[in-house]
């Protein structure tokens, strides 16, 4: 197993599942009862570990070695509840490519709300455990791979310092699923502030009655926004602070070119991180039209589009909350419609400033935005690799990156940005600090994960472990790895993602 030291002899099956140091609560159990449903994981045949997150279990004030052992195993498989543990399934709705349908935990069970000893709450989830009532004919289960390539973009997202769910394990069922094919099944446990998401509100807005509605509202106030608990209008507080994370969290994923693949309503998490790594990849060479999942084909989530569907998907948060906004619709329409228009000028700020500090720039000055625009103009042109381009001016301490590049555009650019840098009153040194500190050198290249997933399958981890071990230090400008840096040899022509369900 990578990254534990896992136990798998009949002594550890007695191990008390208390010890691991499970801190249960249940307060999603709580709202109203068409919200979820109980429901049990289904149990699996031959579980083996394939990967356990250490470093998140300690974060979690897990016991590691406990966690490690038999019952751990069995406990994140479904095999065997932890003591405490009440397992749901949430119901919601989503807008899938635009189209409004009924969905729910069709292969994920919430094991509960796990508080650590400084109070902090996370959803256990584990993904892969078996059919629930929305399943859909379904067998509510995953494939190894899908559950690994989760696990892989999660904590790479993680270190890259943008807001997601984490990933605690990946136990193989020993079991096949059909997925056209017959595939290794595996289960991954999923960690998230919550998974409350604009879809939860689109289904509740259809529930039975709007007292479901405004509690929902509640809960989600405490549980991620507490400060605006007194607000005087509480539906539009929360709206105007998941306006304000969203457009937070879409800009960090321009700035390091993260293509989700898959933006409905219910793949939009109220906390503000980012959830699900179905079809997600990450931009080789740089172009806003690009499109890596295989089931979007008229480019609705592309690279480019993607802050433009956030927005949209606010929009369908701000219906499912009309009837708290206000209790006349159009004075409601009118408080929406103010709060969804702060989306954009938040982005582009946040963006340009992200910008700024990916260039080694401290200050602003008004021709910013056009100096980046230009940049990107010039990696469309030149097909440019999009990380590698800002690694490049990252790891120039002062000599000219492009002195004898033949590119005569460059070499133009390169002199407006070397003499941007010369009007600010920080040192060449702070400029390059602040570069490498928002350029990554590494990222989860698409044709590596590929690789390593497809070793992975077959029960060949080495590849996995070395590319995590890179991913998870994406700043360290000083390691020489050059295979972890360069591109796909074919520029990533025709590369496609899937779904996995």
């Amino acid at each position: 197993m990578a990254n534990s030291g896992a136990k798998g002899d009949e002594a550890s099956l007695t191990t008390p599942a208390r010890e691991v140091g499970w801190r249960w609560e249940h307060t999603y159990a709580q709202l109203p009862s068409w919200l979820h449903v109980g429901v049990a994981p289904t149990p699996v045949g031959a579980p083996k570990w394939v990967i356990l997150n250490q470093v998140l279990a300690r974060e979690l004030g897990l016991a590691e070695d406990a966690l490690a052992g038999g019952v751990g195993m069995a406990s994140l498989v479904g095999n065997r509840l932890p003591a405490g543990a009440a397992p749901l399934a949430q119901a919601y709705a989503g807008h899938q490519f635009g189209h409004l349908t009924t969905l729910g935990d069709g292969r994920a069970i919430l094991l509960g709300e796990h508080v650590t000893a400084r109070g902090e709450r996370f959803d256990i989830q584990l993904k892969g455990a078996g059919p629930t009532p929305f399943s859909r004919r379904g067998d509510g289960r995953a494939t190894l791979v899908s559950m690994l390539r989760e696990y892989v973009m999660s904590e790479a997202m993680h270190s890259l310092g943008i807001p997601t769910t984490r990933s605690l394990a990946v136990v193989a069922t020993g079991e096949e699923i059909w997925r056209g094919q017959p595939r290794p099944g595996g289960v991954l446990t999923r960690v998230a502030a919550s998974h409350l998401r604009v879809g939860t509100f689109v289904g509740a807005a259809a529930g039975p009655d709007e007292a479901g509605l405004k509690a929902l509202i509640d809960y989600t106030l405490w549980r991620h926004y507490p400060e605006h608990r007194g607000a005087a209008n509480p539906a539009l507080a929360l709206f105007a602070a998941v306006v304000a994370r969203q457009a937070s969290l879409l800009a960090k994923w321009m700035l390091v070119g993260f293509v989700h693949g898959v933006m409905n309503t219910d793949n939009m998490a109220l906390s503000g991180e980012t959830i699900d790594y179905g079809p997600c990849a990450f931009l080789d060479h740089y172009d806003p039209a690009t499109v890596f999942s295989s089931i979007d084909r008229h480019g609705r989530y592309a690279f480019g589009q993607q802050p433009r569907i956030a927005q949209w998907n606010l929009a369908r948060l701000a219906e499912a909350l009309l009837p708290r906004l206000h209790a006349e619709e159009p004075v409601g329409i009118a408080l929406a419609n103010e709060a969804i228009q702060k989306f954009t000028v938040i982005f582009q700020t946040q963006w340009l400033a992200g910008m700024r500090r990916k260039l080694g720039l401290f200050n602003e000055e008004l021709e910013d935005g056009i100096l980046v625009e230009d940049l990107l103009a010039w990696m469309q042109t030149t097909k440019a690799d999009f990380t590698n381009t800002f690694a490049k001016l990252a790891r120039s301490a002062g000599e000219e990156v492009g002195a004898s590049s033949p590119d005569e555009g460059w070499r133009r650019w390169e002199a407006r940005w070397r003499a941007r840098l010369g009007r600010q009153v920080e040192s060449a040194g702070a400029a390059w600090a602040l570069r490498c500190a928002h350029c990554p050198a590494f990222i989860p290249r698409n044709h590596l994960v590929e690789a390593a997933l497809a070793a992975a399958e077959v029960g060949e981890m080495r590849d996995l472990e070395r590319l995590l071990d890179v991913v998870v230090a994406p700043y360290d400008h000083s390691r020489v790895a050059p295979e972890y840096r360069a591109p796909a040899p074919d520029g990533g022509a025709g590369y496609q993602t899937f779904c996995g369900t």
